[in-house]
């Protein structure tokens, strides 16, 4: 995952990445910023709405994502949304921002994506 909580994310800049990256995402302390940052920001967007299936990953070792950022807006998600469909969130707690290294954790990281996408347009059982 990119960042989710864009805002709170953005104004931290104790994080290694914020600073640097306020001319590519906005910087939330200028309005302008702010306020196309609020448009964008997956966190500051979630509705009283259906959702489809949604899958969100993170790694416990991620330097520029952290965990609770994706667990938040899960939680939130929960909370707000109006349908029965899956919402699963699935913590790597060995990788990085990239996920797992090594060529084996990559492909069960990414056979796992692909199952949970079969079986959201019902084809994991064929």
């Amino acid at each position: 995952m990119d960042f989710v909580d864009v805002i709170n994310t953005m104004l931290d800049a104790s994080i290694p990445v914020t600073a640097q990256e306020w001319k590519q995402w906005g910087d939330p302390r200028i309005k302008e910023h702010y306020t196309y940052m609020k448009q964008y920001s997956p966190y500051d967007n979630v509705a009283a709405k259906a959702y489809p299936w949604l899958l969100a990953t993170t790694s416990l070792n991620d330097s520029q994502v952290a965990y609770w950022e994706p667990a938040k807006w899960v939680a939130k998600l929960r909370a707000t949304k109006t349908d029965n469909n899956p919402l699963l969130i699935k913590i790597n707690m060995a990788g990085g921002h990239g996920g797992s290294s090594g060529r084996y954790e990559v492909l069960r990281e990414r056979a796992f994506r692909y199952a949970f996408m079969l079986d959201a347009v019902g084809l994991a059982a064929h």
